[in-house]
């Protein structure tokens, strides 16, 4: 036995196979739990990279193992439990995407979403690479109601088109603020040079985006950001993973330093459940190849977990 399988059966770990031990779900149409955990290894991949963050979410699913048996215990992240009033998620485990597939890939993203919606519970959408929540944030617009995007993320994926593709991962926002059902944008956590023109940052801002770069986060907090947010809206939370800082997230394809704190993002996101409500939440861009020793994937689940547990805190 190793050392950290060692540690890890000290601590409670058990051998499951769905985040945190929860209740497996393998027919979304009868949900009954307020959340649904969806994994997706890619969806609209760019021939040079393919699916690139494949294994994401079975790496963080691994990570949460341990919390099996913990799932009563203290959270101080939460100051309670993770469930405070009982277990209020499920697992329905990964899709089948295929490479060759984006179509395939996009229809299955987007008929598991609409089902849980359909059964009016929040969609948890762990990956993968950037280019899953266009499919996710589509299925909203059969609700009849607006929605408010809050991207957490270092890039601000308003790219027309890379190498021919239009749904890719550096578009996901562009193709967002085409949707008739979003009515508002907040992307924050902005840093480094990425792949953004002069002219996507134009064009977002002419469009009604309210930027929030890292910078302004580490200088003067998230409180700008949190009052963009209107009280009572409907939000969708799209996180992606590179946001944080690599010195505490190095599984990403990109690392780049000035990155959020991982209680940066957890304010963010507790901020806005507090004046709104997250009726959506996806978590993108890990990439096993890239971890260091487990640590991204053990922080990426301790924040699907803190997640989780806020959504559950909802009124």
């Amino acid at each position: 036995m190793t050392g950290n399988s060692a540690l890890g059966t000290m601590f409670g770990a058990s051998n499951v196979d769905t985040f945190m031990g929860l209740p497996r779900c393998r027919d979304l149409s009868r949900l009954s739990a307020r959340m649904a955990l969806i994994g997706a290894d890619g969806c609209t991949p760019y021939p040079s990279v393919g699916f690139y963050c494949a294994g994401g979410p079975a790496a963080i699913r691994a990570a949460g193992a341990p919390y099996a048996a913990n799932l009563a215990h203290m959270n101080f992240d939460l100051g309670g439990p993770v469930f405070p009033g009982g277990v209020s998620a499920v697992d329905a485990g990964d899709l089948p995407q295929d490479i060759g597939d984006p179509a395939g890939n996009r229809a299955r993203i987007f008929g598991a979403v609409s089902q849980v919606l359909d059964r009016g519970g929040v969609p948890m959408l762990i990956g993968g690479d950037d280019s899953l929540p266009t499919p996710m944030l589509e299925a909203y617009g059969a609700r009849g109601r607006g929605y408010t995007i809050l991207q957490i993320d270092a890039h601000i994926d308003w790219r027309d088109e890379v190498q021919g593709e239009r749904l890719g991962l550096s578009s996901t926002m562009r193709r967002a603020s085409e949707m008739d059902h979003i009515d508002a944008i907040i992307q924050v956590g902005q840093r480094g040079i990425g792949s953004a023109r002069v002219q996507d940052v134009a064009d977002a801002e002419a469009w009604g985006v309210g930027f929030v770069p890292a910078g302004e986060v580490a200088r003067y907090g998230t409180a700008r950001a949190l009052d963009m947010v209107a009280e009572g809206a409907e939000v969708i939370v799209c996180l992606d993973l590179d946001v944080l800082d690599p010195s505490v997230m190095p599984a990403v394809i990109g690392r780049t330093a000035g990155g959020l704190g991982y209680w940066q993002v957890l304010e963010l996101i507790a901020g806005v459940a507090e004046k709104a409500r997250i009726v959506g939440f996806d978590m993108v861009e890990f990439m096993p190849d890239r971890d260091i020793d487990g640590q991204g994937a053990a922080v990426a689940a301790q924040l699907l977990a803190a997640v989780m547990g806020i959504v559950a805190r909802q009124g």
